[in-house]
């Protein structure tokens, strides 16, 4: 081989070692201008956390779907963190009653994470179940959603498993009524309308004494009459029109609010039998007073 060719294919293994070790220079680096010199997966990273922080609040599960005995692992993250505020967070089932309601404790770098159990009773139907969270306000909210199989079926009377009111964080559904209420020393799992009964039954998870303030609607249940808590009527109650506030114990799990009952044919009847007592009466005093007339 002479001079000249070994100079040529010198030059031209050179020039495909450079172009090789340019090629993977760029593989490696970044080019963004938020990021010189970084990995692209540095970069990748930068990019994601950048869009995370721009919703106020996410939540995602590891699978969309399980098992009715399976743990369902909820994280999320919180953009602009409130030291010492917690995430809310509620589980709605395919029927639109509540499962659950939880408050998670929140990191200094904005994440939560939580685990639920799908082993309980609440979670027995199939189908779809909505996780909601909330970080202070209905503006920083958002939800996942995750499937349910394997348990028992359900036939909703109507096409789609949707409220018609939508009630705020501050308010219990219940049979489609949003019913105010506020809570201390616990959190409320279930709400449910005894129409029957004429009350409210609140299922709560009180890990200290507090107090439960409700405030039903007209529409909803006319008037206070009584408040069972577990069961036992309750006194340690204040009732003001229809709002009440009920001061429970630790350990508490049921409180029941019952309201007056009202019987629209009371009036009718109570009418008629003063009716005839007052007939009666007439009939009496004219007979007794025709008795003491004397005769000639």
């Amino acid at each position: 081989m002479n001079s000249r060719t070994s100079f040529a294919l010198l030059a031209f293994l050179t020039a495909v070692s450079t172009l090789t070790m340019t090629s993977a220079y760029a593989e490696e680096t970044s080019t963004s201008p938020a990021c010189v010199g970084c990995t692209m997966e540095d970069a990748k990273m930068m990019a994601s956390e950048a869009l995370m922080n721009a919703i106020p609040v996410s939540v995602w599960t590891e699978k969309t779907e399980y098992g009715h005995n399976d743990m369902i692992i909820v994280e999320g993250q919180v953009a602009n963190v409130a030291s010492g505020f917690p995430v809310t967070m509620t589980v709605v089932s395919p029927l639109n009653s509540i499962v659950t309601v939880d408050q998670i404790t929140v990191a200094q770098d904005g994440s939560f994470m939580t685990t639920l159990n799908t082993a309980g009773a609440m979670w027995k139907y199939d189908g779809t179940y909505t996780i909601k969270v909330n970080y202070g306000s209905a503006e920083k909210s958002n939800k996942a959603l995750v499937e349910l199989t394997g348990g028992v079926g359900y036939t909703p009377s109507y096409s789609t498993p949707t409220p018609t009111k939508q009630c705020g964080e501050n308010d219990l559904s219940a049979n489609d009524q949003c019913i105010p209420f506020s809570i201390s020393g616990g959190m409320v799992t279930d709400a449910t309308l005894n129409t029957n009964d004429n009350s409210i039954v609140i299922s709560i998870n009180a890990e200290d004494d507090g107090t439960l303030t409700v405030t039903p609607s007209k529409t909803t249940q006319e008037g206070i009459f009584m408040v069972l808590v577990d069961g036992e009527e309750w006194d340690d109650v204040e009732i003001v029109a229809n709002k009440v506030t009920v001061m429970f114990p630790a350990g508490a799990e049921t409180i029941e609010i019952i309201g007056t009952y009202v019987i629209p044919e009371f009036g009718t009847i109570a009418a008629m039998i003063l009716a005839v007592a007052i007939i009666s009466i007439i009939a009496v005093s004219a007979k007794s007073r025709l008795s003491i007339i004397p005769r000639y």
